[in-house]
């Protein structure tokens, strides 16, 4: 495997998604993996991300690529 591994304890499978949080705004932004490994993102696999869940009155962003 050359991929990012999900940065879920115990989870082995290949991340696809990064996940980073805006504390002040209760916002947490899900997007496409991104290029670099960022110590302030958590990496996540697709069964991770999709049963992504953020604490009451937070908000989840989520950025969708485009595909043609």
């Amino acid at each position: 495997m050359y991929g990012r591994l999900c940065s879920k304890v115990g989870c082995a499978r290949e991340a696809v998604a990064t996940l980073t949080y805006d504390y002040g705004d209760q916002m947490a932004a899900l997007g496409p993996l991104g290029a670099e490994n960022d110590p302030h993102a958590h990496d996540l696999c697709a069964i991770h991300a999709d049963r992504l869940s953020v604490p009451a009155g937070w908000i989840v962003v989520r950025h969708e690529t485009l595909q043609a």
